[in-house]
């Protein structure tokens, strides 16, 4: 499995205490956002032995290690959720304005070291075994939020995100299907689509595979407290043998 790359951009609650300031909200509001967008215990779930993990050490609300950095190629900027994030998850004011040298000191010490750690493990499995998984694991809530550009509530268990580029129809087939074997609803690219690929090898090199993992927050979480489940370990456990399977077999 060691040319396996375990991708955990959302799951860290952390606002580092110089940057507290750039948010409007009081602390209860702002801890209510973080239960709302942060993709908890994700890092434990995806921990995955043997595999190499990336995870976001800072809440997404701080910098989106995951959308693209201009806003011009970011479907979400449109929602003031860009890589930096104006807006809460129901549309209303996060964040006051930041100058330009305040972007660029985010992006530089949060933003692009992230990517830079993911290109280069990219880079070192490449040279060593040829080809490289990525498993890109995330959470979502159990009914639409107000930011999401969709349109239905149904909701599944499970979403497989994939990337025409990166994911082969193989890979794909076996993820949906081991999932619905352990008696999940899955729904590929829905509600969220996609799944990363470093910028160095995005739509370049199809030695580095790549597929989206989410979960329904309602199979391990009580979305209000942000607190886990009672079925939060056999979760965790089913999840974590099905990345199993999946690296076995395509990395």
């Amino acid at each position: 499995m060691k040319n396996a790359i375990i991708h955990i951009p959302h799951s860290s609650k952390e606002i580092p205490l110089n940057i507290r300031e750039q948010f409007i909200l009081n602390d209860k509001y702002l801890n209510l956002e973080l239960i709302k967008m942060t993709d908890y215990k994700t890092d434990e779930i995806f921990n995955i032995a043997g595999c190499s993990i990336i995870s976001s050490e800072i809440s997404r609300l701080v910098v989106d290690v995951e959308r693209f950095p201009n806003d011009e190629n970011e479907p979400m900027s449109k929602k003031g959720m860009g890589i930096i994030y104006y807006k809460t998850h129901n549309q209303q004011k996060l964040r006051r304005k930041l100058a330009n040298n305040e972007k660029s000191e985010l992006l530089s010490k949060y933003y692009f070291p992230h990517h830079n750690k993911l290109n280069e493990s990219v880079r070192a499995k490449l040279e060593k075994y040829g080809k490289v998984l990525i498993i890109d694991g995330h959470s979502f809530s159990s009914s639409k939020m107000p930011y999401e550009i969709i349109n239905d509530d149904t909701r599944p268990d499970i979403c497989i995100g994939s990337n025409s580029f990166h994911t082969s129809s193989d890979i794909l087939e076996f993820t949906v299907k081991i999932f619905k074997d352990e008696g999940f609803s899955v729904k590929e690219n829905y509600p969220f689509e996609g799944t990363l690929v470093p910028s160095d090898f995005y739509l370049k090199d199809k030695r580095v595979t790549s597929i989206m993992i989410e979960l329904n927050r309602r199979l391990y979480m009580n979305e209000k407290s942000g607190m886990v489940s009672n079925e939060y370990e056999r979760i965790k456990k089913i999840v974590q043998n099905c990345c199993i399977s999946i690296i076995d077999k395509f990395a």
